[in-house]
């Protein structure tokens, strides 16, 4: 095979592929069958196979491990395709490329549908016991755990699964206990009675990112507590009136006045009569509502604070399920809410309660069973991120990772500068279970990488592990060395680490993203990944976040099933604009899946017309291109040079652009049209040169399109003429600019005479000329190039524009009848003498015009009228105003149609 001089090498490859390369392609695409074909074939030949002993350049990227209870949803099937972009490209470049996979054990999450199954069959965990539950869930992990893998297969993406990870399997399990063994012998890792995210329901600690905050109605109740030895009340509002049987000081700031002289004082409890100090702390603001505020150090975050900084006692008043426990005294064993109705009931009575305001509120939910969450003071693990959390920092400010889009940036500064300690312990049972060992002899805490038998400092056999398992998000922050075989030194770690680039969701930049950041500097002395990619939500076409109590969600596996892979990848990656969420409709999938058969069908013409054609024998040197030739190799190399520096600065969007105007617009629309008068009735020399510019221009470009569109480029690729450089598609070279094809002059002058062609067909459009109808032009040039140039290519505009009559010349007179189009510098003249019926298309836009100025009108007073503009959504409104516009811009065209016609009469 040759490239326009350049020699690739060809190699034999197996008789299989040898046949398919000399079949036809199906009349009609059907995306299933072709899409389970090659990726079953892909899979089998081991073609997304890395090899730790490459001597290729390494690429690699850690997929976000996807809960093993998950199923793919538009998030995932964007991640996914980004990043199957990048590995496809990177791969056909010339790099080893590892895509590492794999799930994670999700612990909530997977808890939670186990706990489900076992209660419909009227079972509990606690009944099981805690071996036979974990017993279960590892059974319920190889039946039907990990579906979502299969539907990233269905996907297209080419990850590693022979290397597959599991966030519990042996070789992480053992990792996880490395590092935590580690991070407490150095005094990273301690345990503590804190405050903590607490779910009453599934009874555990939840980190920040398992909280789910909604803004809710809610209340803001006026309190007055009386000052002990004195006639007077201090009011101060809360949302949680229920808390105050806490409440161990109220506080007002010291710059403030009004209260200076009551600090160091006392005020009487309402309801449990217990004095508690008024203190004087700069947390409290003056401004909100009298300047006072109770202080509940044992159930609300920053009352911990102050509580830690006035050593104020911690009184906690609820258990484990949201009961108000013997702390609440006359309201224990109510459940919280309960509580709050009959605190308020007996405030009131005791002339307590001052007023109630409506108050908008965010309240924080459990992420899997949605209970309104509790901060709780509770004796757990934890993680102190403050030094670990300064290298992070420096490593970004350091260019050694690099965030994009940038912006992303300024939020990860944020986030570990204000950063707080880690609560890495969690009250379940599905987990990695905390490596530490309660001596019941003497009070000592063992910690270690393999189980005791006895107390590290007194002997004793008396020990008890932790029940607690830690935080998913511990293991997942290994991820990038984990699952590279670490803590041994793998040639995988050797070869691929650092990885090359993350692809994530900005929700996790912090919880996710940061702590990886973190383990990866203390533990491997280098960032994890040295470029960091933040794509944006998948909403609905209004721009709606996808949820299913809506009903507006897209389910991926639907769309896949109805439109093809491709089409579905294609669209996604067409609308990754940075900073940009995607406004998601299932109408530009199918927009798209018309785009995959457009390639089809060209795709079919290209093989008629090269039926017997042997690339390899075609000697380029020998061949006299015409200015079509050139002009589209010479756009051939701008598409290439766009998509490489698209994807380099992970603009999928302008890459997908580039592609799809050079598919659709100038390849098929523009380029196949003009050679079909050369194959068709061109001598020899003609249709062989046109053949072999076909052949290439579609030969580079299913290898341009196939990291986007993987299962129709390779369908194609393996039927085209002549033996191929690679047995796929997914190993064959990237194409990049050919400077033999920089054909900057000839392809401007085919530029001016497709001005002209489409300055023709304008004057047919707005003459509502029949397409089948053939025309008299006249060309009237400026200059003896212009004249020269479209001499030379008249075949090209007759055959094109549907001309039977051509006339090109200098100064030649315009007939008075004659509709008219500038082209550079050369004048289109039509006449319409005999072509149009005047009186009948002035009728006809009339008609028109009238039934455009009825639409304007109806939306204009819809969108004067303040109740609709008031009320409707924003995207409604926004629709309505595009509308209107593109009816003015309609009307404007067809009264200029209108004006032409009547200076005919």
């Amino acid at each position: 095979m040759h490239d326009m001089g350049i020699s690739v090498p060809i190699l034999i490859f197996d008789s299989e592929l040898e046949q398919m390369s000399d079949k036809e392609l199906a009349k009609v695409y059907e995306p299933k069958a072709v899409e389970e074909k090659w990726y079953r074939s892909w899979e089998t030949e081991g073609r997304f196979h890395a090899e730790s002993t490459s001597v290729k350049p390494s690429f690699s990227i850690v997929i976000p491990p996807p809960n093993v209870t998950g199923a793919l949803h538009m998030g995932h099937a964007l991640n996914n395709t980004l990043q199957d972009i990048l590995c496809r490209w990177k791969r056909m470049s010339g790099y080893n490329v590892l895509w590492m996979p794999g799930t994670d054990h999700a612990g909530i999450a997977t808890q939670n549908v186990v706990e489900r199954q076992m209660a419909a069959e009227g079972q509990s965990r606690h009944e099981l016991g805690r071996s036979a539950f974990i017993e279960r869930v590892w059974k319920w992990k190889g039946e039907s755990g990990g579906q979502i893998i299969g539907q990233l297969k269905r996907l297209g993406a080419s990850c590693d699964w022979e290397r597959e990870r599991f966030t519990m399997d042996e070789g992480l399990s053992r990792a996880v206990r490395e590092v935590f063994v580690r991070l407490y012998e150095e005094g990273l890792i301690y345990r503590d009675n804190r405050l903590i995210n607490w779910c009453p329901r599934c009874h555990t600690a939840l980190s920040d990112i398992e909280v789910e905050h909604e803004e809710k109605a809610g209340h803001l109740w006026h309190l007055r507590y009386p000052v002990v030895g004195a006639d007077r009340f201090l009011v101060l509002a809360t949302t949680r009136p229920e808390t105050m049987l806490g409440d161990t000081a109220v506080a007002v700031n010291p710059a403030d006045d009004r209260y200076r002289e009551l600090v160091g004082k006392k005020v009487l409890l309402p309801l449990v009569n217990r004095e508690i100090p008024i203190i004087a702390d700069e947390y409290v603001d003056m401004e909100f509502g009298t300047g006072v505020v109770k202080i509940t150090p044992a159930h609300d975050f920053n009352d911990f604070e102050v509580g830690r900084r006035h050593n104020l006692d911690l009184i906690n008043i609820f258990d484990e399920s949201g009961v108000i426990n013997a702390a609440g005294q006359q309201y224990e064993g109510l459940e919280r809410f309960v509580a709050r109705k009959k605190i308020v009931e007996d405030l009131e009575a005791a002339g307590l309660l001052e007023k109630i305001d409506d108050h908008a509120l965010a309240v924080g939910g459990c992420y899997r069973c949605k209970t309104i969450v509790e901060p709780y003071l509770s004796l757990q693990w934890y993680v102190k991120v403050g030094p670990l959390a300064e290298r992070a920092l420096a490593a970004v400010k350091e260019g050694k990772t690099r965030i994009v889009p940038q912006q992303w940036e300024n939020t990860y500064y944020d986030w570990l500068e204000n950063i707080r300690d880690w609560c890495i312990s969690r009250q379940i049972w599905w987990g990695h279970r905390i490596p530490a060992w309660y001596c019941d002899h003497c009070g000592e805490t063992t910690v270690a990488k393999v189980d005791p038998t006895c107390c590290a400092k007194c002997g004793s056999d008396e020990i008890r592990q932790e029940t607690d398992v830690l935080d998913t998000w511990f293991s997942s922050a290994l991820w990038p060395f984990s699952t590279m075989g670490w803590p041994d030194r793998t040639p995988e770690l050797a070869s691929f680490y650092p990885t090359s680039c993350l692809v994530t969701g900005f929700d996790i930049l912090f919880f996710w993203v940061a702590r990886m950041m973190m383990m990866g500097l203390h533990f491997m002395d280098d960032v994890p990944f040295r470029d960091v990619y933040i794509h944006a939500l998948v909403r609905d076409a209004q721009g709606q976040k996808m949820s299913k109590s809506k009903g507006n969600v897209i389910d991926p596996l639907t769309v896949i099933d109805q439109y093809g892979t491709d089409a579905f990848r294609f669209t996604l990656a067409a609308f990754a604009a940075q900073g940009r969420d995607i406004k998601l409709a299932e109408e530009r999938i199918a927009g798209y899946r018309n785009f995959a058969n457009k390639i089809w069908n060209a795709s079919r013409f290209a093989l008629m017309n090269l039926e017997g054609f042997d690339p390899a024998a075609v000697d380029p040197t020998t061949l006299t291109f015409s200015n079509a030739d050139r002009w589209i190799l010479y756009r051939l190399n701008a598409a290439a040079t766009d998509v490489q520096e698209a994807l380099e600065a992970y603009r999928y969007n302008d890459a997908a652009g580039s592609l799809y105007r050079f598919t659709w617009s100038e390849f098929c629309d523009w380029y196949i049209e003009l050679i079909k008068d050369d194959l068709y009735r061109g001598d020899e020399q003609r249709r062989l040169t046109s053949r072999y510019v076909l052949w290439l221009v579609l030969e580079h470009l299913l290898r341009l399109l196939h990291p986007f569109m993987p299962f129709i480029t390779e369908e194609i690729w393996q039927a085209l003429p002549g033996e191929r450089p690679t047995p796929s598609i997914m190993t064959a070279p990237w194409p990049k600019p050919n400077p033999a094809w920089d054909y900057a002059a000839g392809a401007a002058e085919m530029e001016l005479v497709m001005e002209v062609i489409r300055g023709i067909r304008n004057i047919r459009g707005e003459m509502d000329v029949p397409p089948s109808r053939e025309i008299a032009v006249m060309l009237s040039c400026g200059s003896d190039d212009s004249l020269h140039l479209l001499k030379n290519n008249e075949v090209y505009i007759m055959s094109l524009a549907r001309v039977s009559d051509l006339a090109i010349g200098k100064g030649l007179e315009r007939p008075a009848d004659a509709a008219v189009q500038v082209a550079g510098d050369v004048e289109i003249a039509v006449p319409l003498k005999g072509l149009v019926n005047v009186e009948e298309e002035e009728k006809r836009l009339l008609k028109e015009i009238g039934k455009l100025e009825k639409d304007e009108e109806f939306l204009a007073k819809k969108l004067q009228n303040p109740s609709f503009v008031e009320r409707a959504p924003a995207e409604v409104v926004a629709k309505e105003r595009e509308k209107l516009d593109e009816i003015a811009q309609k009307k404007q065209l067809l009264q200029a149609s209108l004006e032409k016609i009547r200076n005919l009469k």
